[in-house]
């Protein structure tokens, strides 16, 4: 695991290739960031990354989070998550549900999507399955607007645990 010193002095193409991953499916969060080197803290580097995606035209936000996969839904159950997302929804036990919890996330799933044409984003690293059907419940009530602007913050917490699991403080 590279310092944020060894980080801020990699090639700009090396830059992209170790952070690329961090925002799900879009490795230009890390090419709008990389010129914009030396970062002084790792929460310096992720403020930047969030400045981009916060900064793209609303139609590339809603490509962004469209890019995430829905919890313990198809791509789950087909194996073809990223890693960090696999071990993200596995920490959860999202993997290994009972079929009547299965149901309920794949009911919600569909609904959430329906509602906000995007799919549900939860940081769900030390989070129960129930407290995030709970979650899940209650998001689906909001106003699109402020949903919207929730799941760009649950998409701040992921990528900064992945940033913290990535690069040595």
């Amino acid at each position: 695991m590279p310092d944020l010193t060894t980080v801020n002095r990699m090639e700009a193409s090396a830059f992209v290739a170790l952070l690329r991953g961090v925002f799900e499916h879009a490795a230009w969060v890390a090419e709008a960031v990389a010129p914009q080197r030396p970062f002084v803290s790792i929460g310096d580097l992720h403020a930047a990354m969030m400045r981009a995606l916060r900064s793209a035209p609303d139609e590339v936000q809603l490509t962004f989070l469209n890019g995430h996969p829905e919890l313990a839904g198809p791509e789950a159950r087909a194996r073809a998550l990223t890693a960090d997302s696999a071990s993200e929804q596995g920490s959860a036990g999202l993997d290994r549900m009972a079929e009547a919890e299965a149901a309920a996330f794949a009911r919600l799933n569909t609904a959430y999507r329906a509602r906000f044409g995007f799919p549900f984003i939860v940081a769900v690293r030390g989070r129960s399955r129930g407290e995030i059907l709970s979650v899940f419940e209650v998001r689906l009530g909001r106003d699109p607007a402020a949903e919207r602007e929730t799941a760009l913050e649950e998409v701040a917490q992921i990528t900064r645990m992945r940033l913290d699991r990535l690069i040595d403080a």
